[in-house]
């Protein structure tokens, strides 16, 4: 009683610990069949899709809803119902008892047969087109197999099917075709031809028929399963071709699979394209060493053409099962629903393929959460047990109890969305464990937005122990999530402590900012020489708050500081910078020497002040400036260049000032540079520098190299070489000379070249011209006279008429063209000869 009292509170199936998901998921069928169990136990069932019939051993049959509600009851017999037969309709039955009654009757209608025979009826099948007038057949079996056929007067008349191989223990019958089982084997019958088309016969003879009977099951109307013992064959019916005919059957069978199993078979059922099997288990009890029987187990198998692969397999905790035996076991199936009933003496229990909820349910079970998550998003319009809010709460909650917080944190983002009460619960219970600072990167800043609270709580946590971290808040968090308040005045205690603190006070400067105290907030930049302070000052047109804070600024970063102050000319004006700067001449040079890049003309006044800065900070660049600046005071320029002993910028400005021979002098003088001296001539391009070039030249002879190799193409070599002194050694004559002969040889094949270009020119032109002045010119009555403006030809075509056409294509009559006084005979265009674009000869002159 204990025992028993153990399995009825025990769950329909004991899943493996394994991590493999099961297929399927089990619940006992109860309500009315509880009722049943508990007096009489099953014998047998079968499955329509719209209700169940139940046989017990004490006679009675059953017909229940598929929750197991009693709908209908029969007394069939005293003795165990043996087998229930329907047909597709589900309009008629068909029973038969161990004391060998058969009845077949209408559960809608009053028709109805009996018959009792004088041994025990195993079997009996109705045509599943029963309901059919000319259906009217079904068969029962016993120590025959007997087809009984309703005929006319409504007699039914029977007929052996089969006899003589021991007591037919199976049936079941799909479309034209009835399968069987005797103690040989299995037989299948065509009831078309009524031939018998094959006889399989079973593989372990060992094994008593009785104890463990064959189960059929049709897939389908040409697939039969066979399960004995436990060996497993699929069977295929298929037609046999008319060449293979002659005296056997017009169809014949097919082993498509066959495979052997690990337990004894009780019931089969196809799923798709696997198996479902129902095992009867023998095991060795660890405490008697003696075989007992085990729960039975249901499998999902794979069929291979010689083997099997397991899919899933689940040990079943059924009422009694240490008493059962291999034929207490079945298994039957609604193949519209994928439900698989498994029946046992005391108990009922209905197999399901699981959903996408106890899929979910599985996977929270495995702590699996984040694939739950995701399962439950994939389907969330089709689960109905979850909701994605409860699974993601449960996941952030498991992730804390490992410890994951950040990952926790993380997911709150997902999970939460824009729930203000459970983010603030979630910030609440990361407080309570000392994690807010993991919570804190992902707090919603922008839909939703959470209280003030909640970022002041986290903002304190940080100020107490990192301020690198509440330094990072405060730059990534919209100033309007908080108190700025509450939160400067914290800052503030916490500098009264550490005031020289680099990081709170950048801080504290973008907290001010936030609070549109820009003075205080530019003060702390500066002070700490920040990188921000240029664009605090664009960004919030702090331009006023700058003007006597431009040293300090041009200290930190001159190039910004010049760039900021000129691209903003008119809120701080050039002569208010350049007065700021007035005891920084250094400074001062920086801002105006970009001034003068930018502009020329903008700071003219101040480039007499520039001089001295350029030559006191910046020689390289006075000589440019010098050269590019119309507002110079060249005297003023001269005297501090001739002061400072700078040769280029002097020579340059003596030059400017046209004085070129003192400028030439300082060149050959002060710098003994030919090259220089030959360029500034060629630039000045004066016959008289030449000329003291040359006699300042005559006794050096450096310079007369320098002069041979440079002075061929601007004056006549013949002029310096005259002035050589006799006997004078001059390094690389020969080379001198030689190059000037090359660079007079130079300029006579050029102009030689160049002739011979204008020549070709020409003569291409004149060809060009004579062919275009060879052309006829179009002459029609859209034409008119350029004198008289009447239309060139007459209207009258007949009348006689006088035109002339010059080449630049203007039209006159005759007697229109002014009478010519010159002597020749050539005539011009009027027209073309007063614009002065040269006269065009008369080319065609027409008369009729």
């Amino acid at each position: 009683q204990e025992t028993r009292s153990n399995e009825e509170s025990t769950d329909e199936s004991e899943e493996d610990e394994s991590e493999e998901e099961p297929k399927l998921k089990y619940e006992r069928l109860s309500n009315g069949v509880t009722e049943i169990l508990q007096k009489d136990a099953a014998s047998c069932m079968t499955v329509h899709e719209k209700f169940l019939a139940l046989g017990t051993h004490y006679g009675k049959v059953y017909l229940l809803d598929v929750q197991g509600n009693i709908t209908q009851k029969f007394d069939v017999s005293p003795v165990k119902i043996n087998q229930i037969s329907l047909d597709e309709s589900g309009e008629h039955m068909g029973v038969c008892s161990e004391d060998g009654k058969v009845q077949v009757f209408g559960l809608y209608s009053a028709e109805e047969f009996h018959e009792t025979f004088d041994c025990p009826i195993k079997i009996v099948a109705v045509h599943p087109h029963f309901v059919r007038s000319h259906f009217k057949q079904f068969v029962t079996g016993g120590k025959k197999l007997l087809l009984y056929e309703r005929g006319w007067m409504n007699r039914w008349k029977p007929s052996v099917l089969h006899e003589g191989e021991g007591n037919i223990r199976n049936v079941k019958w799909r479309g034209h075709l009835i399968a069987w089982a005797n103690n040989m084997g299995v037989k299948i019958l065509d009831m078309i031809s009524k031939q018998r088309i094959t006889n399989v016969p079973r593989d372990d003879i060992s094994l008593r028929p009785d104890m463990y009977p064959c189960s059929l099951c049709w897939k389908d109307n040409l697939t039969l399963i066979i399960g004995w013992g436990n060996s497993v064959k699929i069977c295929s019916v298929k037609e046999r071709h008319a060449s293979e005919m002659r005296d056997l059957p017009n169809r014949y069978v097919e082993i498509v699979f066959q495979f052997d199993t690990e337990f004894y078979i009780s019931g089969l059922a196809p799923i798709c394209d696997q198996l479902v099997i129902l095992s009867y288990v023998k095991e060795i009890s660890e405490k008697t060493e003696v075989e007992c029987c085990a729960r039975p187990r249901l499998d999902i198998v794979q069929p291979l053409p010689e083997s099997c692969e397991e899919i899933s397999s689940d040990a079943l905790t059924v009422r009694g099962f240490q008493e059962n035996e291999c034929r207490d076991y079945h298994l039957e199936y609604s193949e519209g629903e994928s439900l698989f009933y498994i029946i046992s003496p005391r108990d009922v229990v209905v197999a399901k393929e699981r959903d996408q909820d106890d899929h979910i349910d599985w996977l929270l079970e495995k702590k699996k959460y984040e694939e739950a998550l995701m399962a439950a998003e994939i389907s969330q319009k089709t689960i109905k047990k979850h909701k994605i809010l409860d699974i993601g709460l449960a996941y952030i909650n498991h992730l804390v109890e490992k410890g994951e917080y950040d990952l926790a944190a993380r997911k709150c983002q997902k999970i939460l969305g824009k729930n203000t009460e459970l983010w603030e619960f979630e910030v609440y219970k990361f407080k309570e464990i000392g994690q807010l600072k993991s919570i804190s990167r992902y707090l919603p800043r922008r839909d939703p937005v959470l209280k003030p609270l909640i970022y002041e709580m986290v903002l304190h946590e940080f100020l107490e122990s990192d301020y690198e971290g509440f330094a990072t808040l405060i730059k990534e968090w919209p100033g309007d999530l908080y108190n700025n308040t509450i939160i400067v005045q914290a800052v503030v205690d916490h500098l009264k402590k550490d005031p020289q603190n680099r990081t709170l006070l950048r801080t504290l400067a973008e907290l001010y900012t936030y609070d549109q105290r820009y003075g205080r907030a530019l003060e702390i930049y500066l002070t700490l020489r920040h990188k921000d302070v240029f664009q605090l000052i664009h960004k919030h047109n702090l331009f006023s708050s700058i003007r006597d804070k431009i040293v300090l600024l041009m200290d930190f970063d001159s190039e910004k500081a010049v760039d900021m102050l000129l691209d903003n000319e008119d809120k701080i004006s050039i002569d208010r910078v350049v007065e700021e700067l007035e005891n920084r001449p250094e400074l001062q040079h920086v801002y105006l020497h970009k001034l003068f890049k930018r502009d020329h003309h903008k700071g003219q006044r101040y480039h007499e002040k520039q001089i001295s800065l350029y030559a006191e900070y910046d020689r390289p660049n006075l000589l440019p400036f010098l050269r590019d600046s119309t507002h110079c005071p060249l005297e003023k320029a001269l005297e501090i260049c001739q002061q400072r002993n700078f040769v280029e910028e002097t020579v340059y400005l003596l030059s400017r000032m046209g004085n070129s021979r003192s400028a030439l002098k300082m060149i050959m003088e002060e710098l003994q540079d030919v090259d220089k001296a030959i360029e500034f001539a060629k630039e000045q391009d004066d016959g008289e520098l030449w000329e003291d070039l040359i006699l300042y030249s005559i006794d050096k002879p450096p310079f007369i190299t320098g002069l041979l190799n440079n002075i061929g193409t601007h004056v006549d070599p013949i002029l310096l070489i005259h002035r050589i002194k006799e006997g004078m050694e001059i390094p690389n004559l020969r080379d001198s000379l030689v190059k000037i002969l090359q660079d007079y040889n130079l300029q006579i094949l050029l102009r030689e070249g160049c002739k011979k270009i204008l020549v070709a020119d020409s003569l291409s032109l004149l060809k060009k011209m004579h062919r275009t002045q060879m052309k006829g010119v179009l002459v029609d009555e859209e034409n008119i006279c350029e004198s008289c403006l009447s239309p060139i030809l007459p209207s009258d075509a007949s009348k006689s008429f006088s035109v002339v056409v010059f080449h630049c294509r203007h039209m006159f009559h005759r007697e229109c063209l002014p009478v010519s006084n010159t002597v020749s005979s050539v005539q011009f265009c009027n027209i073309c000869s007063a614009k002065h674009r040269g006269p065009g000869g008369a080319v065609l002159e027409m008369k009729k």
